[in-house]
């Protein structure tokens, strides 16, 4: 039996390098991240071969990257954000090619081997604001707790940044996260993508044998309600789909699909416009 392309759920942060590094070459890039390719590696290259459909997936990746992208730097520039907790980090290198002030503390934790690979190779690179690489496992209640307690002491304004974590969590685990962050007063904003239970539905079809040990489990029905009774509500959400149009990066046939879906009852028009999107939270 052949092993599956993705065999820890760190794996997919090779996967989106490789899209970053996809739209970093085009000559009309929406973002330029020349160490995407780099980090993505020999092993990022080979999933796009092997994946079904990957390279014909890479639109919603490009737009969540450059969504949060936009709405990061909107929270800095309007709300005199300190700190910058990013949470299952990744291969993400925003501190490195986002303007960002000299004064911001930015702090990437994830898993110790992910992270350590990013830290070794952007050694000698230099980020444009301090940035603190943590090793955690944020599954680790107590480790994550400890984490929390000392950013949050240390901070005024934070924003939380999870980009590609709820999805891979059980809703019980994302409900934890959730007040465990709210315990924090000085975690003020956080930035997640969300998925619907369609589009989980949708994604297991095409690749549920591909993330077989790393399934996506987080896909609520109640949306960004979710969170309210944790400590959070929606401050702004950003349609995957309406942001594919205005960004150029839409799936093949989209302007067929959103003229069909006119004729659908609003509510499935805003059920289908909210299937998948960026969302910021901020506490309640």
């Amino acid at each position: 039996m052949s092993t599956p392309a993705v065999s820890h759920v760190s794996d997919t942060a090779r996967w989106v390098a490789m899209y970053r590094a996809m739209e970093s070459e085009r000559p009309d890039a929406l973002f330029h991240d020349r160490w995407a390719r780099k980090l993505a590696g020999p092993e990022g290259e080979a999933m796009l071969r092997t994946i079904p459909r990957a390279k014909q997936t890479a639109w919603p990746m490009v737009v969540r990257t450059q969504v949060m992208d936009e709405l990061i730097l909107q929270v800095l520039r309007d709300d005199q954000v300190d700190t910058v907790l990013n949470l299952a980090a990744g291969l993400d290198v925003r501190p490195y090619r986002l303007p960002l002030r000299p004064s911001l503390r930015w702090i990437d934790a994830d898993l110790p081997g992910i992270l350590g690979y990013k830290e070794k190779q952007m050694a000698g690179e230099r980020p444009h604001c301090p940035v603190e690489f943590v090793q955690i496992d944020l599954a680790d209640e107590k480790a994550r707790s400890a984490l929390f307690e000392r950013v949050g002491g240390s901070s005024t304004k934070t924003l939380v940044i999870a980009e590609g974590l709820t999805v891979y969590l059980q809703p019980e685990q994302v409900a934890r996260l959730s007040a465990d962050l709210a315990a924090q007063p000085a975690f003020r904003w956080w930035l997640i993508d969300l998925a619907s239970p369609r589009l989980l539905k949708r994604l297991d079809r095409m690749w549920g044998k591909t993330l077989q040990r790393a399934p996506m489990l987080f896909g609520p029905a109640e949306g960004t309600k979710f969170f309210e009774p944790h400590g959070w509500r929606e401050l702004e959400f950003r349609s995957t789909m309406d942001e594919s149009v205005r960004l150029q990066r839409s799936m093949p046939l989209a302007g067929l699909f959103r003229w069909v879906g006119k004729l659908y009852p609003k509510r499935l028009q805003e059920e289908f416009r909210r299937m998948s999107g960026t969302v910021l939270l901020e506490r309640t």
